[in-house]
Protein backbone atom coordinates (compact mmCIF):
# COMPACT_ATOMS: atom_id res chain seq x y z
CA UNK A 1 0.00 0.00 0.00
CA UNK A 2 1.28 3.34 -0.65
CA UNK A 3 1.84 5.50 1.56
CA UNK A 4 0.28 9.26 1.31
CA UNK A 5 2.45 11.81 -1.33
CA UNK A 6 3.73 14.62 0.27
CA UNK A 7 3.56 17.55 -1.82
CA UNK A 8 6.69 19.80 -1.85
CA UNK A 9 3.80 22.90 -1.41
CA UNK A 10 2.69 24.09 1.82
CA UNK A 11 -0.92 24.52 2.68
CA UNK A 12 -2.34 27.84 1.97
CA UNK A 13 -3.19 28.65 5.66
CA UNK A 14 1.01 28.09 6.92
CA UNK A 15 1.43 30.55 3.84
CA UNK A 16 -0.78 32.82 5.22
CA UNK A 17 0.54 32.59 8.75
CA UNK A 18 4.29 33.14 7.59
CA UNK A 19 3.07 36.50 5.68
CA UNK A 20 0.97 37.43 8.53
CA UNK A 21 4.08 36.86 11.16
CA UNK A 22 6.50 37.90 8.79
CA UNK A 23 4.40 41.30 8.69
CA UNK A 24 3.63 41.84 12.18
CA UNK A 25 7.68 41.49 13.08
CA UNK A 26 8.79 43.73 10.41
CA UNK A 27 6.02 46.41 11.33
CA UNK A 28 7.39 46.32 15.33
CA UNK A 29 10.54 46.94 13.96
CA UNK A 30 10.08 49.61 12.55
CA UNK A 31 7.37 51.17 14.34
CA UNK A 32 8.06 50.22 18.03
CA UNK A 33 10.21 52.50 19.57
CA UNK A 34 13.59 51.34 20.94
CA UNK A 35 12.82 51.79 24.95
CA UNK A 36 9.95 49.81 24.08
CA UNK A 37 11.76 47.32 22.24
CA UNK A 38 14.67 47.08 25.63
CA UNK A 39 11.65 46.75 27.99
CA UNK A 40 10.03 43.98 25.55
CA UNK A 41 13.80 41.77 25.91
CA UNK A 42 13.37 41.82 29.24
CA UNK A 43 9.89 40.88 29.82
CA UNK A 44 11.35 38.00 27.07
CA UNK A 45 14.32 37.62 29.55
CA UNK A 46 11.83 37.20 32.49
CA UNK A 47 9.22 34.38 30.77
CA UNK A 48 12.52 32.30 29.63
CA UNK A 49 13.40 32.65 33.57
CA UNK A 50 10.56 31.65 35.29
CA UNK A 51 10.20 28.53 32.52
CA UNK A 52 13.75 27.37 33.26
CA UNK A 53 12.93 27.42 36.87
CA UNK A 54 9.67 25.73 36.41
CA UNK A 55 11.68 23.44 34.20
CA UNK A 56 14.17 22.82 36.27
CA UNK A 57 11.65 22.22 39.43
CA UNK A 58 9.67 19.49 37.44
CA UNK A 59 12.54 17.91 36.05
CA UNK A 60 15.54 18.03 38.33
CA UNK A 61 14.05 18.87 41.94
CA UNK A 62 12.37 21.35 44.10
CA UNK A 63 13.74 20.01 46.83
CA UNK A 64 13.76 23.89 48.69
CA UNK A 65 10.17 24.55 47.79
CA UNK A 66 9.96 27.91 49.47
CA UNK A 67 12.98 28.71 46.81
CA UNK A 68 11.07 27.64 43.91
CA UNK A 69 8.68 29.49 44.84
CA UNK A 70 10.28 32.67 46.18
CA UNK A 71 11.79 32.23 42.58
CA UNK A 72 8.87 31.50 40.77
CA UNK A 73 7.14 34.52 42.70
CA UNK A 74 9.82 36.85 41.66
CA UNK A 75 9.49 35.82 38.23
CA UNK A 76 5.79 36.71 37.97
CA UNK A 77 6.11 39.86 39.62
CA UNK A 78 8.70 41.17 38.00
CA UNK A 79 6.78 40.66 34.88
CA UNK A 80 4.03 42.49 35.98
CA UNK A 81 5.89 45.30 37.30
CA UNK A 82 7.60 45.47 33.79
CA UNK A 83 4.40 45.26 31.68
CA UNK A 84 3.08 47.99 34.17
CA UNK A 85 5.83 50.00 32.97
CA UNK A 86 5.70 49.33 29.26
CA UNK A 87 2.25 50.49 29.28
CA UNK A 88 2.90 53.44 31.32
CA UNK A 89 5.64 54.75 28.94
CA UNK A 90 3.94 53.73 25.74
CA UNK A 91 3.57 56.76 23.74
CA UNK A 92 0.43 55.38 22.35
CA UNK A 93 -1.26 55.55 25.64
CA UNK A 94 -0.40 58.95 26.53
CA UNK A 95 -3.91 59.77 27.00
CA UNK A 96 -4.04 57.46 29.55
CA UNK A 97 -1.49 58.03 31.94
CA UNK A 98 -1.78 61.94 31.21
CA UNK A 99 -0.43 62.60 34.97
CA UNK A 100 2.28 59.47 35.01
CA UNK A 101 5.33 60.82 33.12
CA UNK A 102 7.55 58.33 31.85
CA UNK A 103 10.50 59.07 35.04
CA UNK A 104 7.42 58.87 37.23
CA UNK A 105 6.61 55.34 35.97
CA UNK A 106 10.26 54.27 36.25
CA UNK A 107 10.39 55.61 40.01
CA UNK A 108 6.87 53.32 40.58
CA UNK A 109 8.73 50.24 38.82
CA UNK A 110 11.82 50.72 40.72
CA UNK A 111 10.45 50.83 44.02
CA UNK A 112 7.58 48.24 42.83
CA UNK A 113 10.74 45.97 42.88
CA UNK A 114 12.69 47.11 45.48
CA UNK A 115 9.34 46.02 47.69
CA UNK A 116 8.70 42.83 45.47
CA UNK A 117 12.21 41.51 45.73
CA UNK A 118 12.27 42.44 49.80
CA UNK A 119 8.92 39.93 49.98
CA UNK A 120 11.07 37.48 48.02
CA UNK A 121 14.26 37.92 50.16
CA UNK A 122 12.23 37.11 53.19
CA UNK A 123 10.08 34.43 51.86
CA UNK A 124 13.39 32.32 51.41
CA UNK A 125 13.80 31.75 55.07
Amino acid sequence: MAGPKSSSKSSPASSETSVAVSTLWKSYLNQTPDRLKFIDAFLAFIVLSGVLQFVYCVLVTNFPFNAFLAGFASSVGQFVLTASLRAQVNPENRSEFKEVSPERAFADFALGSIVLHFFVFNFLG
